[in-house]
């Protein structure tokens, strides 16, 4: 097995970007929150209570990446990149307690009306929309490389839905008087995020049960192992995602005796590259097939050679 294992660091470019992001929406944060205390506005709450969340989202991010930097050691030999995810996974629990916890008190609302400033909260909703939208050009060159940084992305995202709701409850209020609308507003915030949240809780816990990466299928890689000349069969073949862009795959593959193992070896690692966007592989190389019990495959000596291989970048 080779021992020249290296990893990518995360982007220092998203690094600053979340911190940008992170210091303009925990300003705003305090400010928006303090003004629906004193303005009665359920949606400026919610919006606020989202925009916690987004907070929270942007520091864990940061964390996450800060961790995921330090090297791999004995005890943890994949090294720390797992805690991106764990990220996600707690930001989008966070966000399910905040939206449930809003439509609680939207259902107290709709019993008991308040009287809404209409005015200051709509000032309030203009500035945290141009807020959120620095916050999205900031945050959106890194979104589709990094499930962490999707994370936030979609926080702040959400949040500049919340923020036009705002304005639009603002603006009938003000020339209708329907103070109900402000609560209407913060009930389709919080009905808004609840099924985006489950698709990141989703996609999260797929990593973390180390299940089959979105957009890879299982069979088509055996496929296209198998179609290789010289091979006869191929199992035990696994394939995970550490964390986002990472994919990972192990599997034995069995072949006649007139291919040599590294040909195949250099065969397999550039079609899973090539094809799946595979560059960590770990591939047993079989003459026989091994023999397999309850617990997995049993080794036996029948001519095998392993190799593992690391993405260079």
């Amino acid at each position: 097995m080779s021992t020249d294992h290296s990893h990518s660091m995360p982007s220092t470019q998203n690094e600053r970007s979340l911190w940008a992001a992170l210091i303009l929406t925990s300003t705003f944060l305090t400010i928006e929150f303090v003004s629906g205390l004193l303005m009665n506005s359920l949606a400026l709450l919610s919006d606020a209570g989202h925009m916690f969340t987004d907070v929270s989202a942007l520091g864990i991010a940061l964390a996450a990446i800060r961790l995921a930097r330090r090297p791999a050691d004995f005890k943890r030999t994949y090294g720390y990149h797992r805690f991106e995810i764990l990220a996600a996974a707690f930001n989008a629990l966070l966000l399910f307690g905040v939206a449930i916890y809003i439509l609680y008190e939207a259902y107290e609302r709709f019993q008991s009306p308040v009287d809404v400033q209409s005015t200051g909260m709509m000032i309030v909703g203009v500035a945290g929309l141009a807020i959120n939208l620095i916050s999205i050009r900031l945050l959106s060159k890194g979104k589709d490389t990094s499930l962490n940084l999707k994370g936030a992305y979609l926080e702040v995202w959400s949040d500049t839905l919340g923020s036009i709701g705002v304005i639009i409850a603002a603006i009938i209020i003000r020339f209708t008087g329907w103070i109900w609308v402000d609560t209407l507003v913060a009930v389709g915030i919080g009905l808004w995020v609840l099924p985006r949240t489950w698709i990141l809780l989703k996609e999260s816990l797929n990593i973390l049960l180390e299940g089959v990466p979105k957009g890879l299928d299982v069979d088509e890689i055996r496929k296209a192992i198998l179609m290789l000349p010289g091979v006869i069969d191929v199992h035990d073949l696994h394939v995970w995602v550490l964390t986002s862009s990472k994919n990972s795959l192990t599997v034995h593959v069995v072949h006649n005796q007139q291919l040599q193992a590294d040909v195949l070896i250099k065969m397999i690692q550039k079609i899973l590259a090539d094809n799946f966007k595979v560059f960590h592989s770990t591939l047993q190389i079989e003459l026989k097939p091994c023999e397999h019990s309850a617990d997995g495959c049993n080794y036996i000596d029948r001519g095998t050679k392993s190799t593992d291989s690391i993405d260079p970048n």
